[in-house]
Order: structure tokens, then sequence, then C-alpha cells
């Protein structure tokens, strides 16, 4: 595909035909050198890989993690087209909240940890390769969010409870199931030491350790045309449960284990008598004990390959 057809994703974006040439587009360019694969060379393997494709940013910042915000404000001011980020998951989703839908498409290449929005566009490649590809074979990708104490997020939102099941998870991946027990039980017991949460959502309500919200990005219960949010109460009625939840989440689809309670909701309500911890696309935070969690459309727009994006309609 050549770089002056980029393919709108979505049934709204499509009915607005928009289309884009990158050659003349107004790209800007931020690096993160706080971010473990922003490395000396990053800077310029990054401005090598747009100049092949005949592509030049006109604006660039590079700087550690304190220099985000500003060179974000700064963005802001130069109505860029196109805004290349590299950096961790926290600027990333700083990054994603300062594009505007019909504005500024954002391309969140992974250069931290857990990569959680990149992961979800490019796949398992580096940002060397989800670059490439992208300029490629690229297309806009409308991103719909949630919102939850006045944070937004794209991906994925878990409140309360045990957040070291997910390491039991991966130790299973890795055949350590020595360290999946081991980890299971450490959650369980962080879990049942934690008020529970109530939570209300569609036609059900309860306590549960744990609430997760998908956005359709990820979800695989939702269809693209759904403006809903995937929810999901979690209970841990016990050792044995902990670690069939554990097992459940590396092996086969963990909504499916029995205790579970998930539906499609644009809002969510959270209680408890006391402040709610919280993940959002990876970055930790504290909520107060009362926590509405909405459905947010159209949050901005991304560039992906075309690719990846007919890989995920299989």
């Amino acid at each position: 595909m050549a770089l002056t057809e980029i393919n709108v994703v979505g049934r709204e974006a499509a009915g607005g035909d928009r289309r884009l040439n990158l050659r003349q587009a107004r790209i800007g360019v931020l690096l993160n050198t706080s971010s473990g694969s922003c490395d000396l060379e990053a800077e310029a393997d990054l401005h090598g890989i747009l100049e092949s494709a005949g592509l030049r940013a006109e604006h660039r910042w590079c700087g550690g993690g304190a220099d985000v915000e500003a060179a974000l404000a700064e963005a802001r001011t130069h109505s860029l087209d196109v805004l290349v980020v590299l950096g961790g998951d926290g600027t990333i989703r700083a990054a994603a909240e300062t594009c505007e839908p019909g504005g500024t498409l954002l391309m969140p290449l992974p250069g931290g940890t857990m990569n959680v929005l990149p992961k979800a566009l490019y796949g398992g490649r580096s940002w060397r390769e989800a670059l490439q590809a992208t300029l490629a074979d690229p297309a806009i990708q409308p991103v719909h969010g949630g919102v939850a104490g006045g944070r937004r997020f794209y991906i994925a939102g878990i409140f309360g409870g045990p957040t070291k099941l997910a390491e039991a998870r991966e130790a299973v991946r890795e055949h350590d199931l020595a360290g999946a027990v081991e980890k299971g039980v450490a959650a369980l017991r962080e879990s049942l030491s934690a008020d529970s949460m109530s939570y209300r959502f569609a036609d059900r309500a309860g306590v549960a350790e744990a609430v997760a919200v998908l956005c359709p990005l990820i979800s695989r219960r939702l269809d693209d045309d759904e403006r809903v949010l995937e929810a999901a109460a979690i209970r841990i009625e016990g050792t044995v449960a902990a670690l069939r939840l554990a097992l459940n989440a590396a092996f086969r689809d963990w909504r499916e284990d029995p205790t579970v309670e998930h539906a499609k909701t644009r809002l969510i309500e959270l209680s408890s008598n006391q402040p709610i911890p919280a993940m959002l696309d990876g970055e930790t935070f504290t909520l107060e004990g009362n926590v509405r969690v909405e459905f947010a459309p159209n949050a901005f727009e991304a560039l992906r390959p075309q690719g990846e994006i007919e890989a995920a309609e299989d």
C-alpha cells in the first residue's frame, strides 16, 4: 500500500472518508530516554526509519520522564498530523490523552516494560519493527476507551484485588509451576487482607475482590461496532479458587472460571470503605472509595499496520 493511501478502520471513521498523505504530513517525534528501550541509538534509528520511508519529523523532543509533560504541551501547539512516541506505558497514556479524534494520529511505540497499548496495536513487534510495518502498510484505527476517576485508559483497568495473579499467570506460561503456586497463594493472602468492593454493572451487583474492565481494542467478546466495555467481577473463595483462576488465565479464557461474573456495559460503579487500588493500562493508581468507570467513545486515533487489523478480525 502506498503511503498516500491510508485506510480508516471502523464504520464511523470510514464514513468520514478521511485520507492523509504522510509525505505531506506534519510529523512530531517524542522519545522518553527514561524508558528501557530508548538507548543511545534509538533516536538515530527512529529518524533513519522515517527517512528511509521518505518522511521527516518537523518537531523532535528527546528527554527524560520529567520532560514529557512539557513536550506534549508544546506538541499540542503545532497542530501535528502524526505524533510518534517511544516510551513506557505512562508516557504513551499521557500522549493518547493529548490526541483528539479527528486530529493528531498517534503512533505509540513499545519502549517500556509492559507496553500494554503498543502490544494491542502492533502485537509482539519491537518498536523498530512496529514503525517499519506501520509505514509500509498504514491504517487509521479509532480507539475507544474508558475513564475511571477522571483518568483515561484504552486497553484495560483492574480495580482492587490480587494484582499478583498476573505474576502467577506469567509463571505458568514459563512452566514455573512452583512459582505459580507461590505467587497464587501470595495473591490470595493479599486479596483476603483487603476490603472487598461492591460493584454494579448491567443487571449485576455484588461483592468482589477485583473488577476487570476491558476496552473494545482487546476484548474478544465485543464486536467492532459495539460501543460498550466488557466488565468482569472476580470473587476468590479460597486457595483452590485462586490457583484455578491463575491457571485459567494462562491456558484458557479466564472469564469462563466460575468465580468470574461478566457483562457488556457502558457504566461500572464500584464502592468500598477504603481507597481502591487500580491499574490502568499498566500504571498503578489509588482511587477514592467510590468510583464510576464509564465508556469513552472515540478517545483517539492510532496508526497501525493494516495487516494487524485484518489478523485481529479473523
